[in-house]
């Protein structure tokens, strides 16, 4: 099986100096890990000129190919779309024979290879691989048409989980704008009457708990680190007992709202379908009968107008937090029952299109992985998989 290196020449990068005005602000782009931010790159959010390239370590980098990480974001890989220069922390395969090696082929195998790149990263904080480690992947190469009726399955499978990603995005930007459309800036006097502080729409009862108890080691634990920004969605989790807590832990109950304190502007906001517990970093607000509805406050958190609220209190320079004094005082234009019983319908309606959109892309993720151990294992069944 051919290595890496004899496949590909492995260009470096560099960065010119920054003292030098006349190395910057050209118009070729100078990428570094801060752009990688999907499998193509086409730009930079940095440019360095031709007098910058002549003066460094950098070159010019023609469009096509393969741009890897051997520090930081480590295991991720992308095709450059313009011709550009790198840093010093990226490296760019220049295939030797693209009669002997197809380049789609090729970036999906070294994909499939991250998690051994990933392993094979040293460093205390910040890991980095060497170019021993890039030089010495094995690459399976089975005869060009092979390799490209390979990577075409593998991008046909690859589109589909991008399609869901896709559709979940929307239907998160739906979930918003609806809100918006229904109610508009609650902290202007709309056509709601009631100005009312936060503390009046919400109630916190949980109480602090020992997760040791029998009654509460098996319930499931959540942390700021389990929402995701935005969605509102629960990541992978443990169990109180699996993550070995001794601390005490406040209960929640399905049906509240939980809102991560710590950096509020992240908007980790969630609607937990069962019972736990959460860090004292976790606000678990209920809504109070006959005033409001959990999916109203949830929207309420995530609005702009909640933002522009944020951008008033006092900045904390460590780590920004928003405190129940804080929390309790905003104010807003409270919308009648029945708008927050008919945003919260609409609301449901949206969530449930996310969750089958989530299974669809929970296979399609799993049909790509299982695709991908196939494809460099010599298993693939080409005919079955077109």
């Amino acid at each position: 099986m051919p290595l890496l290196s004899s496949l590909v020449d492995i260009k470096g990068g560099g960065t010119p100096s920054k003292n030098r005005p006349e190395y910057w602000n050209g118009e070729i782009p100078w990428v570094s890990v801060k752009d990688f931010k999907s499998s193509v790159l086409s730009g930079a959010s940095d440019c360095i000129t031709q007098e910058g390239i002549d003066n460094s370590a950098t070159s010019l980098i023609p469009r096509g190919s393969l741009i890897v990480p051997t520090r930081m974001a480590l295991g991720k890989i992308a095709v450059n779309t313009v011709d550009l220069a790198i840093n010093q922390d990226l490296k760019a395969l220049i295939i030797k024979d693209i009669k002997k090696v197809d380049r789609d082929y090729l970036l999906r195998c070294i994909e499939s290879k991250s998690e051994e790149i990933i392993k094979q990263g040293k460093g205390a904080t910040v890991k980095g691989i060497t170019l021993d480690v890039l030089n010495n992947l094995e690459i399976p190469l089975p005869p060009l048409e092979t390799q490209k009726q390979i990577a075409a399955v593998l991008e046909k499978a690859d589109q589909l989980r991008k399609d869901c990603q896709q559709m979940e995005q929307e239907l998160n930007s739906l979930a918003q704008s609806v809100f918006i459309d229904m109610f508009g800036d609650l902290r202007l006097n709309t056509k709601y009457t009631k100005k009312v502080a936060f503390e009046n729409v919400f109630e916190i009862n949980s109480k602090l708990v020992d997760p040791r108890l029998k009654q509460f080691e098996n319930m499931p634990h959540i942390g700021p680190e389990h929402l995701e920004k935005i969605t509102g969605r629960i990541l992978p989790h443990k169990t109180a007992k699996e993550d070995g807590l001794v601390s005490g832990k406040f209960d929640f109950k399905k049906g509240c709202v939980l809102f991560s304190k710590i950096r509020p502007n992240l908007k980790k906001v969630a609607l937990p379908d069962f019972d736990g517990l959460c860090s004292a970093d976790m606000y678990p607000l209920e809504p109070i009968n006959g005033i409001s509805t959990k999916e109203f406050i949830w929207g309420l958190i995530l609005s702009l107008t909640f933002d522009e609220y944020l951008q008033l209190l006092p900045s904390r320079a460590n780590i920004p937090k928003i405190n129940r004094k804080e929390l309790s005082a905003f104010e807003f234009y409270l919308p009648e029952l029945e708008d927050q019983v008919e945003y919260s319908k609409r609301l449901k309606e949206i969530q449930s299109q996310i969750g089958v959109n989530r299974k669809v892309m929970s296979d399609s993720e799993a049909n790509f992985h299982s695709l991908m151990q196939k494809a460099f294992k010599g298993e693939l069944n080409l005919k079955a998989a077109v």
